[in-house]
């Protein structure tokens, strides 16, 4: 058979299309479940005929011995093996000899959940591939994730706009499931309210911020040359128990950003081409504007070596004081 993508896959369940073997790769687990979940609905296997284990967990033997025993009673056997990265050179073996010649009758999932190993099984990939499919599940970018929160949140009859969809995805990150929660979250929260248009405030309300508590309060000031205001709030995430290294972390993603825009803008590209070449969403257009105020590229390249010498140092625990460290990046950044 051969490799297909996540959606020509679903495409094929979609038609109850089933095949004996599936290689599903990939650090996104909650996309992988759906998939598997589909499957068992179209074999809808009973007791006797249907296993589950994460594959370091299971008898190997035992579990081949299954798949290549036809189903009780049943037209379809299923057996998922999730975790297939964590098998010693052993039992690996003795899969691909499986895979070579797989049981029809049976249907076997194999979940490989680390991407960078994967690119080291090139033999079990290719046996999966001539027995069955071989699908990639990679997380999903930051477009896609957003087109695909507002999708689930339009499915609950929620209205988002661009930037509570933006913000739940830089609070939450890519984990679906996760999302999922604070998606559902969102709309027990408005069950009762007849708009349903769902701003960054209801976002921030539900995912534990005040408007006071924006987690990205930091990012924002740096991003519009706040020097007195972000210094304060260094203090304060650090007040509060932030480590160190997240408090650096939300102050590099925003420097980096903004000296992006800025070198882009200087060698004279449009908005649209600024957009595109920075990885922004269209409603980010407003950072282009104020990219003209952020510091020069000598006081940037100043403040990224602070940067770096910062991240050694509380990596390593040779910073005597976090807060005059931290605080010594904006003060050099922002030193007119």
């Amino acid at each position: 058979m051969a490799r297909i993508t996540a959606e020509k896959l679903n495409a094929e369940l979609a038609k109850n299309i089933v095949s004996p073997v599936y290689l599903l790769t990939g650090e996104d687990v909650y996309r992988k479940n759906l998939v598997i979940q589909k499957i068992r609905e179209i074999i809808h296997p009973d007791d006797f005929n249907s296993y589950q284990s994460e594959a370091d967990k299971a008898d190997l033997g035992e579990v081949l011995a299954l798949a290549n025993t036809a189903p009780v009673f049943s037209e379809n056997r299923l057996i998922v093996l999730t975790g297939i990265e964590k098998l010693r050179k052993e039992p690996k073996e003795a899969l691909i000899r499986y895979l070579d010649n797989p049981l029809p009758t049976t249907t076997l999932i194999l979940t490989h959940n680390d991407s960078k190993k994967m690119k080291t099984e090139k033999v079990l990939a290719e046996v999966c591939s001539d027995a069955g499919r071989v699908a990639n599940f990679d997380e999903l970018k930051k477009d896609e994730l957003n087109s695909w929160v507002r999708q689930k949140m339009q499915e609950k009859g929620l209205k988002p706009d661009f930037n509570s969809v933006d913000l739940l995805c830089e609070s939450v990150g890519g984990e679906l499931n996760a999302l999922e929660n604070e998606i559902e979250k969102i709309w027990l929260y408005t069950a009762e309210r007849e708009n349903k248009t769902i701003t960054k405030e209801d976002v921030l309300a539900c995912i534990g911020f005040s408007k006071e508590e924006n987690p990205f309060e930091l990012s924002n000031a740096i991003v519009a040359c706040r020097k007195t205001r972000a210094i304060q709030l260094v203090d304060k995430l650090l007040d509060d128990g932030e480590e160190p290294v997240a408090v650096l972390s939300k102050m590099t993603y925003p420097i980096l950003k903004m000296a992006r825009i800025k070198r882009l803008s200087e060698a004279g590209l449009s908005p649209a081409e600024i957009l595109r070449c920075a990885g922004l969403m269209p409603w980010e257009s407003r950072l282009v504007g104020q990219a003209r105020a952020f510091p020069s590229q000598k006081q940037f390249l100043n403040a990224l070596n602070r940067l770096i010498e910062a991240d050694a140092a509380l990596k390593s625990s040779t910073a005597s004081d976090p807060s005059i460290l931290l605080k010594g990046i904006l003060l050099t950044l922002f030193n007119k």
